[in-house]
């Protein structure tokens, strides 16, 4: 299983390095874009770093992670709306390069490049805790709520880690009418957590009680 896994890993990995370049430098016509090399970097050296790292100590969780192909036809909506908008929000971003559309000062790329590896590091936290954690909404066998770390204070601390991942990408790229389009991100993740909560209460023992100890969704004190 480890092995099959290992090859499905790399197979994606490598395939997200090709499509995302694509989407990316073929907009921007020339490979000297140095915003989407940048992004290039932070985006695919820490996931190459992780999924090394839970192959070796939870290759069960990677297989999780793996998992793209929604079953719910709601959450299969959401899923593609997101590609959609990667689609487009990367395009744009290398459109604008080529055009010399409004490209946003280095020091804005500088601080979101922070704040990316502040949110991949929240992510990070957040798988360690949760080894239930699938890419898609589902519950596995003998799983359990977690209510502890990051669990405690959100109960969707992933999404809160991917909202700041999202919005920061488009930035790193220079990109402000990218960033426009990212900015649908957090109306999806609203319509995709109400649809899983509504799962999850159903299907997972003790969910409802977990929602009365703790409020917030996403952000504490704002949802």
């Amino acid at each position: 299983m480890r092995k099959e896994i290992f090859v499905q890993a790399i197979a994606k990995f490598l395939i997200g390095i090709f499509v995302v370049g694509l989407l990316i430098f073929i907009p921007a016509g020339t490979f000297l874009f140095v915003n989407g090399w940048v992004f290039m970097g932070v985006l695919f050296m820490p996931m190459l770093f992780v999924g090394i790292v839970m192959m070796i100590k939870n290759p069960k969780l990677l297989k999780l992670r793996l998992k793209a192909k929604e079953k719910q036809k709601e959450q299969s909506i959401v899923v593609k709306l997101s590609a959609l908008m990667f689609l487009v929000g990367f395009i744009v971003a290398g459109l604008g390069f080529r055009f010399d559309w409004y490209i946003l000062p280095n020091y804005v790329m500088l601080v979101s490049i922070i704040v990316f590896l502040v949110a991949y590091s929240l992510y990070v936290e957040v798988l360690r805790e949760n080894t239930y954690l699938s890419r898609t909404i589902e519950v596995s066998e003998n799983q359990k709520v977690i209510d502890s770390g990051l669990y405690g204070v959100v109960r969707h601390p992933m999404y809160t880690a991917t909202l700041f991942l999202f919005l920061s990408m488009p930035l790193i790229l220079g990109s402000v009418y990218s960033f426009l389009i990212f900015l649908v991100y957090p109306i999806i993740i609203v319509k995709r957590i109400k649809n899983e909560e509504s799962f999850l209460e159903k299907e997972l023992n003790g969910y409802a009680e977990y929602k009365e100890k703790v409020k917030y969704r996403l952000i504490p004190y704002v949802w």
